[in-house]
């Protein structure tokens, strides 16, 4: 009998929400695979302000845990000529600014389109558009990471650390009050490939589980050539 292959999601790249009349569906987009997050329902007249808001919110707080993990980019799909996704960025800038400000801000992305079953997401996912919207909030994205970058390596009251034996030394020991907490752990997608990728996973799945924001960045962006010059990996801190 034949091994069984393993099945390779690749890493994560953006969060897809398809919002159609009665639900939003969440997916988690990465470099191989999408994966089905969360179905939000909505049984209620999208006139009811009220229930409206609760719908909303109810995506806000699915959205939190995957933000947690970090990534920013969010691409919003909804049928040509509906106003859903107009509606809930109009939501977001009303109530939730902090996902739109700010150096952690999210990039935000609408496409035409269903996104509420497998099938559907798999044919959006390929379509030319598509990938041009990707490439588009993941440029945005990476500059936001470039500013952060920029401005914590001139911050005296933060840390960054490019070391893989530091950076593993402050993700696996316990943290302390008053001390560098880990908050960004951000690496090259060419680091990843060709130095030590089983450590460098392990070290990713321990930050991710101590809710440690970690990403994957394409190496000829411009956050890429800049974690480059670094040595591929950087930790960025935080005191509490």
């Amino acid at each position: 009998m034949k091994p069984r292959r393993r099945y390779k999601r690749g890493y994560p790249v953006a969060i897809l929400i398809g919002l159609e009349t009665n639900v939003a569906v969440l997916w988690k987009v990465f470099s191989n695979v999408v994966k089905h997050e969360k179905t939000i329902p909505f049984d209620a007249s999208k006139d009811d302000p009220k229930a409206l808001y609760n719908y909303q919110e109810a995506i806000i707080n699915a959205l939190r845990p995957t933000l947690k993990e970090g990534i920013r980019s969010v691409i919003l799909a909804s049928p040509a000529k509906s106003n859903y996704a107009k509606s809930f960025l109009n939501h977001v800038q009303s109530h939730h600014a902090w996902l739109t400000q700010g150096l952690n801000k999210v990039t935000l992305k609408e496409i035409a389109g269903s996104a509420d079953t497998l099938t559907k997401v798999t044919t959006l996912t390929r379509s030319p558009a598509f990938r041009q919207i990707i490439i588009e909030a993941t440029a945005e994205e990476t500059e936001n990471l470039v500013d952060l970058i920029e401005k914590r390596l001139n911050n005296q009251n933060t840390l960054v650390f490019y070391s893989l034996k530091e950076i593993e030394d402050l993700v696996f020991k316990p943290w302390k009050p008053s001390k560098s907490k880990p908050e960004y752990l951000l690496l090259t997608d060419i680091r990843l490939a060709i130095r030590g990728k089983s450590r460098l996973q392990r070290l990713m799945q321990i930050a991710t589980n101590r809710n440690v924001k970690t990403r994957i960045i394409k190496s000829q962006s411009a956050a890429g050539k800049r974690i480059t010059q670094l040595g591929g990996i950087v930790l960025l801190t935080t005191i509490d």
